[in-house]
């Protein structure tokens, strides 16, 4: 009887500090925010449209999404248009919750057109357009509650800040854990970088040092897996929040990593004290800091609160359970690449590959080598790498689309080397299997060989040969 009373104490209280309120300032700086940078990343890539989805004769799909296609004529431009117009309108909070619905599923159009342009930030702009919708963040300094006194609001319940805290904690954590493998233990593609890729006075004159990439490594390390501990805990908070601000201006000077810094600076503002916009604004209009009176308001009813919880709940145990997924897939994890998408990895690794496909025709017998440059621009060449899913893709590509003298299927073998962060050159799939006729796997396919090739010394880089150059973005 007594840990029944304790469960439902421990659930009133839950209840109480979910939807207790706390100033709404904080969530409305990120929904403005937000709006603004994706205004930036419209604007930033209006002109890359035609390149990234009208030219090119093949696009890769994620599995089960190939029925998403570019609109015809000019309609991916009037589609990109309209995706800066609604990140627009919610950052100026307007016709916001049509707005951040219609700007989710846009986004995603975007983000399922071509899997061979996946990056974490594009990723994690859906992840917050989804967020948003159910987020009450219009309901002050927006245009809605303009138009619409009794919208007003002041505060705002706990839950749609620790919602945003959650996912950005999430991302900050599992970049961390990521880098917790022998590569970037050993101050690699760290090393690289700082002697080949990143240039300033200030990198130039330590790059060269052994314990440069060291320190660079384990620093990158501890800063995302504590990142979201004391940005939560009062007293580390401020430190933590300029140490994250560095870093991300740092990634900005010296990786092609478009507004991701800039998102990611937004959306750790969400860990302050709620009420900060308004202190930092009292100091430039010289008012003494004023927050407004945070009054206790009931409770929404019980179905309410359990629907907003369950909601929570489930929410945050996907953003935990996909980035661990692939420590449950058969046969291994290192370097499947299946660990790559929706897990945070960032920045890992840098590879080289060189790829021979050859297609045969069991109705005359015939085999010839097919140039990936025939079919695919340099940057989807240099996207497709060595990720299993999308070379299979291509493979079963060049099965249909080439002409074959009879009934019977083409076939397609790869031979495929690849010199991951500086290892010498190895063969990745097993060049008698024809990827073509292969099923969709989860986890790691048969036809993946294992790469064992250890991490050369520091200095030595045996992938100088090989074709294609790749640094795995973030």
């Amino acid at each position: 009887m007594q840990h029944m009373v304790r469960q439902r104490t421990l659930l009133a209280k839950i209840r109480e500090r979910t939807f207790a309120p706390v100033d709404i300032a904080s969530l409305v700086f990120f929904r403005i925010a937000f709006g603004l940078v994706m205004v930036g990343e419209v604007i930033l890539l209006r002109n890359q449209i035609a390149a990234s989805w009208i030219h090119p004769r093949f696009l890769f799909k994620y599995h089960g999404f190939s029925w998403v296609q570019p609109w015809p004529g000019n309609g991916l431009y009037i589609h990109w248009a309209m995706l800066g117009i609604l990140a627009a309108f919610i950052a100026a909070g307007f016709l916001y919750r049509i707005s951040a619905v219609l700007f989710f599923f846009s986004c995603t159009y975007f983000f399922l057109l071509d899997e061979g342009r996946y990056v974490n930030h594009t990723y994690l702009m859906c992840l917050f357009g989804f967020l948003l919708i159910f987020v009450p963040a219009h309901r002050a300094f927006s245009v809605d509650a303009w138009l619409n006194p009794k919208l007003r609001a002041q505060t705002t319940p706990a839950w749609a800040l620790w919602l945003l805290r959650a996912q950005m904690g999430v991302v900050y954590f599992f970049a961390g854990v990521a880098k917790i493998s022998p590569d970037w233990l050993h101050g690699e593609p760290m090393r690289t970088w700082l002697t080949h890729s990143i240039h300033s006075l200030l990198i130039d004159r330590i790059s060269h040092a052994q314990w440069t990439p060291y320190v660079a490594s384990y620093a990158g390390l501890l800063l995302d897996l504590l990142a979201a501990p004391l940005l939560l805990w009062r007293r580390t908070r401020l430190v933590a929040f300029c140490l994250v601000v560095l870093f991300h201006i740092l990634n900005a000077q010296f990786f092609p990593i478009g507004v991701f810094p800039w998102l990611a600076i937004a959306a750790t503002t969400i860990f302050l004290s709620p009420s900060w916009p308004r202190r930092v604004f009292s100091i430039f209009r010289r008012l003494a800091a004023s927050s407004p009176p945070i009054k206790k308001t009931e409770l929404p009813p019980r179905r309410k609160q359990d629907l907003v919880l369950s909601f929570i709940a489930i929410y945050v145990a996907i953003q935990i359970l996909v980035p661990l997924a692939h420590f449950f897939y058969p046969g291994g994890i290192e370097w499947t690449y299946a660990e790559h998408h929706f897990a945070w990895q960032m920045l890992l690794r840098r590879q080289n590959t060189a790829a021979f496909f050859y297609v045969t025709d069991p109705n005359n017998d015939e085999t010839y080598q097919v140039k990936p440059r025939n079919y695919l621009d340099p940057r989807q060449i240099a996207r497709m790498g060595w990720r299993p899913d999308m070379v299979q893709q291509f493979a079963r590509y060049l099965a249909a689309v080439t002409l074959r003298t009879g009934p019977q299927p083409l076939k397609v073998q790869v031979r495929m080397f690849v010199s991951i962060n500086g290892r010498k050159p190895q063969l990745v799939f097993d060049p008698n299997v024809d990827l073509a006729s292969e099923p969709h796997v989860w986890g790691r396919p048969r036809w993946l060989l294992q790469i064992h090739e250890p991490l050369p010394p520091p200095g030595q880089d045996f992938s100088k040969d090989l074709f294609v150059t790749s640094t795995e973005g973030n």
